[in-house]
């Protein structure tokens, strides 16, 4: 018994590093007519352990770019840290506020070269004066789309079919707001490794 309880434990964090925390996850954004809503649940788990409770998946990039971060939570701290260093200088090249595609590709751009060695699925959103508010998905495999709403995170394969009953084009910020609280809590209440608070940005 003990045996297969140690090949359970190997397979289950088969994909960490040793000391690596998994941000077991649920996170999602929504466009609606002139920005965008991000919201995350706030549990960061190793295994069955939850790590951290309170912990916040929403990070700012630029000052109307954020991003949700999901897997591990080194690799995405990391590759968020370096954006928001590229994206720094090239807003003060540009003299003027970044796009949020920019932001996402830049993203894009380190998740895809380094493919092999991250687990990194990342939401993009945010608002631009060329495209208003857009959201942008990079999801393993450094691939990156752009779409009027995403989810992503462990949590997310739960609700597919609810996003896309409740899902409408044209939503007010108020309707998106709930959308991306009904949406979440449901995740949260069925997936294991989402949980605490959900915690949203509106932009």
């Amino acid at each position: 018994a003990d045996k297969f309880a140690n090949y359970a434990m190997e397979d289950q964090f088969h994909n960490l590093k040793p000391g690596e925390v998994d941000a077991g996850t649920s996170i999602m954004a929504v466009e609606f007519d002139g920005g965008v809503i991000l919201g995350a649940d706030s549990r960061t788990s190793t295994g069955t352990y939850v790590a951290n409770r309170v912990s916040d998946k929403l990070t700012a990039v630029h000052d109307r770019v954020y991003c949700c971060r999901s897997g591990s939570a080194a690799d995405t701290q990391a590759v968020s840290d370096y954006v928001r260093h590229f994206l720094a200088g090239h807003a003060m090249e540009l003299g003027r506020l970044p796009k949020v595609s920019t932001a996402a590709h830049l993203f894009r751009n380190m998740c895809y070269q380094n493919k092999n060695n991250l687990m990194a699925g990342i939401i993009v959103a945010g608002w631009d004066e060329v495209d208003g508010g857009s959201v942008h998905c990079i999801p393993l495999g450094g691939s990156c789309v752009r779409q009027p709403f995403a989810i992503g995170g462990s949590g997310s394969t739960f609700i597919y079919g609810l996003c896309d009953a409740n899902y409408r084009p044209g939503m007010t910020r108020e309707e998106c707001l709930e959308f991306v609280r009904v949406c979440l809590s449901h995740a949260m209440a069925r997936d294991g490794s989402s949980g605490g608070v959900i915690r949203t940005v509106t932009i």
